[in-house]
């Protein structure tokens, strides 16, 4: 299967006037707009081992007889397969209980899915594909007007409130998502977690560090890891250049491929939820929900068996190889590829989504159909606009989408980009830089952070608010309220600005429904081909707000004899109903003799554990009219201490991070390489 690349982000040098910036008459025209930096395959990656993603019958010959083996291995019918077809099939990684990666010589991995797909112990099999990545509160970056040279000089346009409804002028931002409103209602105080599954994250990132859990990576390949080895509990990137020699050597590399490190991953991150009112760099869409950072793209992308495996480990429903203490309620996948969703996509996410899990994926890059995982059912898909609302000229379109969100976009075809998503990122151009040296914000020329590859972690931080103001959502509602709640798209008032072969300027029409053609050039977009709307964040959250208790503990694994900070002002009011008036913490299911050293009927309290075990925290908030909510947690204490990575920030991204849980993170990615997907050129 041929891959596309979502993204990648860019880096400015100098900014015009805000004023200057927006005139009409000096952008200069050009038959398409200026869309992420992407790479043109030279030729089709040779294809050196056919792999196939298989999953089993579960009355089957095959299962039948391993559930019936005492050690109950998982599935590696490699053995079994190989007789019956007169292959040499070896096994690959394990998905799930009843799903494998198998390989093969001599056949294509088309060739094989076929074959495979015809034995009556089969549920399905597919070819296991290679998809790419597709980047008011006191951060000193977010508001407009910022000063040269170094950020865009609108700032963090996007989260801010819309200046109009419809295009006025030039300057009009109408597709800006309204965080503000969002925050207002919760900012998602350390109860939701958001995966982010991409390149990897620079842990080291001022802007990021207080907000990433234990994550892993789950690139099996070497060659495609990069980083000296394969699934490990490291989620750092080590950056994702290619130079000349990995192609043909690394799968899926080719000659276009070429070309510096992207930190993808780092970027996405960012946009769904870098520390926020810090008063350092930026803010995130998701405010203060909690980041899982998930390695599945390398160098040119990853295999589809990773991302599935990952996906499952993330949601909590495997616990291959390690188990997950930090299950997401949000799966945020900013990668893809062409083509038609697949039985084992639809599969995982449909287990996924049961699970109450939502997973949120770029439409793509191409302004052609739909790719995938975004067209798969029960998968959020999100289409990029500009600024003004109207189709960004690169987002893909068609009926699978659900919403519209900002991607960044230039309009000029030269000099600084008008309207990127700034974003957190490394200045290293292979390997990353690290520490605070390293640490960087996109800007607006070179690598300016455009794509839905962007737009679908404001999508991903505005659930996870949601989620924080209504656990009780399945994704189907999360869908439902996001449509319902969008604001409707602009249908006139943008310049004629394009023209095809140095012809006249011609207006601007409406979008239509995808063909073979490219549709790169700015349209007005309809509900059929850019979802329901334009995404507003804090009407969202207003739909489905109701009262909700929110407990932030600090750390979650203690020692024995450390105190555990227990925060309930992260609760939610609901929407026109009344102030929270009460508070009541107690214990339960309790193996380690813990006890409150603090009074229970306050918004916070003190826990202090006696012994190695658990204990399950609740808290019930009642409100002035005698209405309650209830939550629980559940408290890991060891009689050890716990290492860096197993507390849980002291801030929610309101204050400044924890030296000693900073520095443990630092410690563990001394000496790693940093990993990234890159962008095809327009």
């Amino acid at each position: 299967m041929k891959i596309y690349p979502r993204l990648r982000a860019a880096r400015v040098a100098g900014l015009l006037t805000f004023a200057a910036v927006f005139t009409t008459a000096a952008l200069p025209a050009s038959t398409a707009e200026r869309g992420p930096v992407r790479k043109f395959a030279v030729g089709a990656a040779i294809e050196t081992e056919a792999r196939v993603i298989v999953k089993f019958k579960a009355d089957s010959g095959l299962m039948r007889a391993l559930s019936a083996n005492p050690n109950r291995v998982p599935p590696q019918h490699a053995q079994a397969l190989s007789a019956r077809l007169g292959l040499s099939l070896t096994d690959g990684r394990v998905i799930g209980t009843r799903a494998q990666v198998l390989k093969g010589k001599g056949l294509s991995s088309r060739e094989l899915a076929a074959r495979i797909a015809a034995q009556a112990d089969v549920e399905y099999a597919v070819v296991d594909g290679r998809v790419r990545a597709l980047a008011v509160p006191n951060d000193p970056l977010y508001p407009d007007s910022q000063p040269g040279p170094v950020t865009p000089a609108v700032g963090q346009w996007y989260l801010r409130p819309p200046t109009s409804a419809t295009i006025v002028n030039a300057t009009s931002v109408v597709s800006a998502i309204n965080a503000q409103a969002a925050w207002d209602i919760t900012t998602g105080r350390g109860s939701v977690v958001v995966a982010a599954l991409d390149t990897g994250v620079r842990l080291d990132h001022p802007d990021l560090a207080p907000k990433l859990l234990p994550g892993y990576d789950f690139i099996i390949e070497s060659a495609t890891a990069a980083d000296g080895s394969g699934r490990d509990g490291d989620p750092s990137d080590p950056g994702d250049y290619v130079t000349s020699s990995d192609v043909g050597v690394v799968p899926g590399c080719t000659s276009g491929d070429v070309g510096d490190s992207s930190w993808h991953g780092t970027q996405t991150a960012g946009l769904i939820g870098a520390a926020t009112n810090n008063g350092i760099g930026m803010a995130g869409a998701g405010h203060a929900v909690m980041l899982l950072p998930v390695r599945v793209l390398g160098k040119c992308g990853g295999y589809d068996s990773d991302i599935q495996a990952a996906m499952l480990w993330a949601a909590g429903l495997t616990a291959t190889p390690v188990a997950n203490p930090y299950p997401a309620r949000v799966i945020n996948l900013s990668l893809g590829s062409k083509g038609a969703c697949s039985a084992a996509y639809i599969d995982v996410v449909g287990q996924v989504n049961a699970a109450g899990v939502v997973v949120v994926a770029a439409a793509g890059n191409d302004g052609l159909a739909v790719g995938t995982p975004a067209n798969c059912p029960g998968v959020i898909a999100v289409a990029g606009v500009r600024h003004a609302g109207t189709k960004v000229g690169y987002s893909d379109l068609g009926p699978e989408i659900a919403i519209a969100a900002p991607a960044g976009n230039c309009v000029n075809s030269g000099g600084d980009c008008l309207f990127p998503l700034l974003t957190t990122s490394n200045s290293g151009k292979t390997d990353p830089v690290a520490g605070a040296a390293g640490a960087t914000y996109t800007s607006s020329g070179a690598d300016a952070s455009l794509g839905t590859s962007f737009s679908a972690p404001l999508v991903s931080g505005t659930v996870a608010l949601m989620l924080n103001a209504n656990a009780t959502l399945t994704p189907a509602a999360v869908l439902d309220a996001l449509r319902s709640s969008a604001r409707a798209f602009p249908t006139s008032g943008a310049a004629a600005t394009q023209r095809v072969a140095g012809g006249p300027f011609v207006p601007i029409g409406a979008c239509s429904v995808p063909t073979a053609v490219a549709q790169d050039g700015e349209c007005y977009c309809t509900a059929s081909t850019c979802g329901a709307g334009l995404l507003d964040a804090g009407a969202a959250v207003a739909r489905v707000a109701k009262l909700s208790a929110n407990i932030y503990a600090t750390p979650r694994n203690a020692v024995v004899g450390a105190t555990i900070g227990l925060d309930a002002t992260g609760s939610v009011v609901a929407v026109g109903g009344n102030p929270i008036t009460g508070y009541q913490w107690t214990i339960s299911n309790d193996t380690s003799s813990s006890a409150f050293a603090s009074a229970t009927n306050a918004p916070t309290a003190t826990l202090v554990p006696g012994t190695a075990g658990t204990v399950t925290v609740s808290l019930t908030v009642t409100d002035s009219a005698g209405q309650q909510a209830t939550t629980s947690t559940v408290l890991a204490v060891s009689a050890v201490p716990a290492t860096a990575t197993d507390a849980a920030p002291s801030s929610d991204g309101g204050g400044a991070m924890e030296l000693g849980w900073l520095l443990g993170w630092l410690a563990s990615v001394i000496g790693v390489r940093v990993v990234t997907p890159r962008r095809r050129r327009d």
